[in-house]
């Protein structure tokens, strides 16, 4: 996978540390599996359409709710 795949992978990641989530938990919460999330953290798969548009709204309403901040240009 390219750069942008490796990208995606560190974003999710780091989203996902940031918020104290296990893999599973943040499955959860997009509605996709525990192997979904573990296969973008390792570069093997990227978020599909639906499941990219699902990831940012979970990162807005984090944001908005003070559990999650991103540095300027790390997300999107």
């Amino acid at each position: 996978m390219g750069s942008e795949g490796q990208s995606s992978a560190l974003l999710v990641k780091k989203i996902r540390e940031q918020l104290t989530l296990s893999q599973e938990d943040l499955a959860r919460q997009l509605g996709v599996s525990y192997a979904t999330v573990n296969r973008w953290e390792n570069g093997q798969s990227k978020p599909s359409k639906l499941a990219r548009a699902r990831l940012e709204a979970f990162c807005e309403k984090m944001t908005r709710q003070g559990k999650l901040v991103f540095t300027e240009g790390e997300y999107r």
